[in-house]
């Protein structure tokens, strides 16, 4: 009778210290993530690689996370208020995101890596719009993504705006079908890429820039597809796993 005892008890032993190691192991590896991101978010804003922006970097933390979130770069708003999507389009990326996947805006900055093409504001251009990014801008700051990707390792990747969205999906596939350039954004938007970068595979679903002065995820074809792209987020297991508190 004791041996049979013994012998039931023991897999829920096993099974209990394998899950403690598990946790121990998976604990180690998010505390050395979050020592590198630390350090990397310190080096980030310190850079002044690009004299013709306007502020000095835009952060959203050292959120370690499975999802990040690529803007284009920051408006006036934020630097000021030191924090990226500070102002309208925030608010309607927020209010997506509350939506589709049930998380507001301080779940969706606690729980998800904020970067951009560019982290200072361009300024203004001749017409008094934001002035896009130059190439060599560009090229400054790609080198903090690149290291972003490297660390996180992320299972998701969210690029906002036609600019974000070109840093990842030239070199996407989708089985037998390249997307072509320069692309419509009714071609991108509502689909889900699998992309690799530094030798790192993830997915990448792309969302329109929510700003107001585009209509364009209000109207026809535009709503649907933006419809259609957040329920593809709202389903991903990265954004699953996010909603349910924990790391992979």
């Amino acid at each position: 009778m004791s041996g049979a005892v013994a012998t039931g008890l023991w897999p829920v032993q096993s099974c209990g210290l394998h899950n403690d190691v598990r946790t121990a192991h998976r604990a180690v590896a998010t505390t050395s993530i979050q020592i590198q991101l630390d350090k990397h978010v310190t080096q980030l804003l310190r850079c002044r690689r690009c004299p013709r922006m306007k502020s000095t970097p835009v952060s959203g933390g050292a959120t370690v996370s499975d999802v990040m979130i690529i803007g284009q770069a920051p408006g006036p708003r934020e630097p000021v208020l030191q924090r990226p999507f500070a102002h309208t389009a925030g608010k309607t990326l927020f209010r997506w995101f509350e939506g589709f996947c049930g998380m507001n805006e301080a779940a969706v900055r606690s729980k998800i890596y904020f970067a951009a093409v560019c982290r200072c504001f361009p300024g203004k251009n001749s017409s008094g719009t934001d002035r896009v990014p130059a190439p060599d801008e560009i090229r400054n700051c790609s080198l903090w993504m690149d290291n972003e990707i490297q660390i996180l390792q992320p299972r998701l990747i969210i690029p906002v705006g036609r600019l974000a969205i070109m840093q990842f999906i030239d070199c996407a596939r989708v089985v037998g079908e390249a997307v072509s350039f320069p692309y419509r954004l009714e071609e991108v938007i509502g689909r889900k890429f699998r992309v690799a970068r530094w030798g790192h595979r993830f997915d990448v679903i792309p969302l329109p820039h929510p700003s107001g002065a585009s209509p364009w995820h209000k109207i026809p074809p535009g709503r649907a597809l933006t419809e259609r792209a957040l329920k593809l987020i709202a389903r991903h297991p990265a954004v699953a796993t996010l909603c349910q508190g924990r790391r992979r």
